[in-house]
């Protein structure tokens, strides 16, 4: 691991529409000790010549192409192994970052002392019309986490020994995968320390699977009965108790 050096981790699947503003905003960052890690998660490799050139001649870039899909957390752990930095950072496809994210946020992070944090974000539309923000609270436990997840996979920043070192890594599932590996990462006494400051923008599109309500579901209560081994009873209280903490967010 190269100290300092920043390893961003981005899966790719059908998002031509938004990569090159992604891109770009990962490459500008102000804080210039990084590499960009890009897995190309499509067995249609119909945009994959798109993507080799917008990163060609790019410094500390590199594409990943999966041979099946695999998803974005599968291919987020081909990543994080193929990665040099002490830090992970994590950024989807269609997601903006603001220029000065990652120097305040490794500053937060160096400063304090702290392993994992994550920040403030805003929420835009698919014509990057801003509707809504969310402000990050100061630090995050697993009995905070397992009934509200209020950490946005774009705006995380972990050190990648640390990541090692608790054995925990991204599940297989279609969505909440990011919700689980913070769950187990807190469960294990990782504490997340937020930064209030609005450093990222969550890009909410029609077609994604994050806006998939059945699946968000279905994938929410296999969190809590197969993963973290609750009941029945369990899992259906916690997952409610989930979706009204979610519906009190917007």
């Amino acid at each position: 691991m190269k100290k300092g050096l920043v390893s961003i981790i981005i899966p790719y699947y059908k998002k031509k529409n938004f990569f090159k503003k992604t891109f770009t905003s990962a490459v500008n960052q102000s804080y210039k000790n990084i590499e960009i890690i890009i897995i190309y998660d499509d067995t249609s490799k119909s945009e994959l010549k798109f993507i080799k050139k917008i990163v060609q001649n790019k410094k500390n870039t590199k594409v990943l192409v999966n041979s099946r899909n695999i998803g974005a957390g599968l291919s987020r752990n081909r990543g994080i192994k193929k990665s040099k930095g002490e830090y992970l950072a994590f950024l989807d496809a269609d997601d903006l970052w603001k220029k000065n994210k990652l120097q305040k946020q490794i500053r937060f992070m160096n400063l304090n002392k702290i392993d994992a944090s994550f920040t403030g974000y805003q929420i835009m539309d698919e014509k990057n019309n801003i509707f809504g923000s969310r402000i990050s609270k100061k630090k995050i436990s697993y009995n905070n986490l397992i009934y509200s997840c209020d950490i946005g996979l774009s705006t995380v920043v972990i050190r990648k020994q640390k990541l090692i070192n608790l054995n925990c890594y991204f599940p297989s599932l279609k969505t909440k995968e990011d919700y689980l590996l913070w769950l187990k990462l807190s469960k294990k006494g990782l504490i997340f320390y937020g930064i209030s400051n609005a450093l990222s923008y969550w890009k909410k599109t029609t077609n994604s699977l994050s806006s998939n309500v059945l699946q968000k579901m279905s994938d929410g209560f296999k969190v809590y009965f197969i993963y973290l081994n609750f009941g029945f009873f369990k899992s259906l209280f916690h997952l409610f108790i989930l979706s009204i903490n979610y519906l009190r967010k917007n």
